[in-house]
């Protein structure tokens, strides 16, 4: 287990998170498409979570590695993901889609970073979703 201080430069296990979003592939279930995506976080209590791609023949009902990941957070206790690294099967970064960028704001917030990869600077989720809905919104939107 990792001990992680959130801080505005947080000691981020990237490698780690990699290695384990690279096997995570391995145990993807991508019989249509191929595609196989794994997908590795850490939480703010160090814990690392992983995740795969789920297909379905009714496309649609697809689950993303990112929504397997979250799941399995879930199941684990909670808890708020700071760092996640999400890899396609040639073991390389792939970025979240619309779904998942909500998805994982939803349980990491703006803070989250995304890898990029070994030589590029992580993304913040506030960049690649500005202005997101969540929870707090809930409260204040409702009509009457």
């Amino acid at each position: 287990m990792y001990c992680l201080v959130v801080s505005a430069t947080p000691d981020i296990p990237w490698n780690d998170l990699r290695a384990r979003a690279r096997h995570a592939t391995t145990t993807s279930y991508a019989p249509y498409s191929r595609v196989t995506v794994g997908a590795c976080a850490v939480t703010d209590d160090g814990r690392l979570i992983d995740g795969a791609n789920v297909e379905n023949a009714s496309y649609g009902l697809t689950l993303c590695a990112e929504c397997s990941l979250v799941s399995d957070l879930i199941r684990q206790g909670g808890g708020r993901l700071v760092a996640v690294s999400i890899v396609a099967g040639d073991g390389q970064p792939i970025a979240p889609c619309g779904r998942c960028r909500q998805v994982l704001f939803e349980h990491g917030g703006n803070e989250l970073l995304i890898d990029a990869g070994d030589d590029r600077t992580p993304t913040a989720l506030s960049q690649l979703l500005p202005d997101a809905f969540g929870p707090d919104d809930l409260g204040v939107r409702r009509s009457g």
